[in-house]
């Protein structure tokens, strides 16, 4: 059996020190690289070619959601297991349609790990048992599922709402995304119309509740 190649993305560097040395302790596991946000996630994921991608959820800059609808794009695509705090539905729906392989809470035993990374080398799809059987039969048949608003915005939009919520001004966003401020001013006035939010508390609140931040972000 070849050894498995990983990709850890997660901003906490104490987390991935303690992946680093867990992983260390597994059999034909081999961690390549180590990223701090979405967007050098998926740099190293080019450069590296990774079997394997374990993503945080909530990264500054691009989160892991958006980073992983991204990632699985690539040629050859990783598998991404994604790492979260929380067993939100919403969370998890948004993991699974955005290409996660595996979804995983950061409190499971450590055990729990090799097995996630065993399925998702097999091909299969895991999801931690702590995630409720309602969040597999939401995603198992979709027509009724609530879906969130969150998927009329477009990808720059959604990293907008992320920078936005995260508190960085238009002119920082501008200089990251390489846009003018217009752009931004007008990025932030549709997504603000489409999601019928009309203040920066609100989009925080939004952000937070469909897992482009977290709460202490």
């Amino acid at each position: 059996m070849n050894t498995i190649r990983v990709l850890l993305a997660d901003d906490h560097r104490l987390m991935r020190a303690g992946l680093r040395a867990l992983l260390k302790s597994l059999e034909l596991v081999q961690v390549v690289a180590e990223a701090g946000n979405g967007h050098e996630a998926i740099q190293l994921a080019e450069q590296h070619q990774p079997d394997i991608v374990l993503m945080d959820i909530g990264m500054p800059e691009l989160n892991g959601l958006e980073a992983t609808a991204r990632m699985v794009k690539l040629t050859p695509a990783p598998r991404i297991i994604i790492l979260s705090m929380h067993a939100n539905e919403e969370y998890v729906r948004r993991a699974l349609q955005a290409g996660a392989a595996g979804y995983l809470l950061k409190g499971a035993e450590p055990a729990e790990l090799e097995l996630a990374i065993k399925a998702v080398m097999r091909g299969e799809t895991y999801l931690t048992p702590a995630v409720s059987k309602q969040v597999v039969q939401n995603y198992l048949h979709p027509r009724e599922m609530k879906t969130s608003n969150i998927q009329e915005l477009t990808p720059r939009q959604r990293e907008v709402l992320q920078l936005v919520a995260e508190g960085h001004s238009t002119k920082d966003i501008a200089q990251k995304l390489n846009l003018s401020t217009k752009t931004v001013d007008t990025h932030r006035t549709e997504l603000m119309q489409r999601l019928d939010i009309h203040d920066i508390a609100g989009l925080v609140r939004y952000a937070i509740r469909v897992g482009l931040i977290s709460a202490d972000s």
